[in-house]
């Protein structure tokens, strides 16, 4: 729950917060932000084009116009991949790990956010614990959640 911003989207309660601007509930709040100032200040949004809609925006449908390069959406993509980036780097001069593996938007937009990323992980990491550390996406999807309740049902007595 690392402080990436003193303002920003809200990720477990806190405001500006790494899965704030990272996890899928943040990027809705962002895209949000992002679309509803845009409309107000009479700027075309071709992937939602009202302000109730503004609200009800997801995630997915950010990437799903990234996708199909809509510059609005690739802002919103652009601005979570650079606090993604910060977030990483943190991680990386702090504990200098091998491997660090991202799951959920990440992974199943990879190519949208990875550019964005590496960019201000070599402006912002230390290079010796960067040139060490591979970024990967989660192998699991998905099913991470499944396989995850499976563990803990196998596992109870243990816990």
């Amino acid at each position: 729950h690392i402080r990436l911003a003193n303002d920003g989207p809200v990720g477990f309660g806190k405001a500006g917060s790494f899965e704030g601007f990272c996890s899928g509930g943040g990027i809705a709040q962002l895209a949000e932000k992002v679309v509803s100032k845009k409309l107000k200040n009479g700027e075309p949004v071709a992937f939602c084009s009202d302000l109730e809609s503004a609200a009800q925006l997801t995630a997915k449908d950010v990437a799903l116009a990234a996708r199909n390069d809509d510059p609005v959406a690739a802002e919103i993509i652009q601005i979570s991949a650079e606090y993604l980036g910060h977030g990483l780097a943190i991680l990386i001069d702090v504990l200098n790990p091998e491997c660090i593996v991202i799951g959920s938007i990440y992974a199943r937009n990879e190519a949208l956010f990875k550019p964005h990323v590496d960019r201000v992980l070599k402006e912002e990491a230390i290079p010796s614990a960067l040139d060490v550390c591979r970024i990967n996406p989660a192998k699991l999807g998905d099913s991470i959640g499944d396989y995850a309740a499976l563990c803990v049902a196998l596992y109870e007595d243990e816990f």
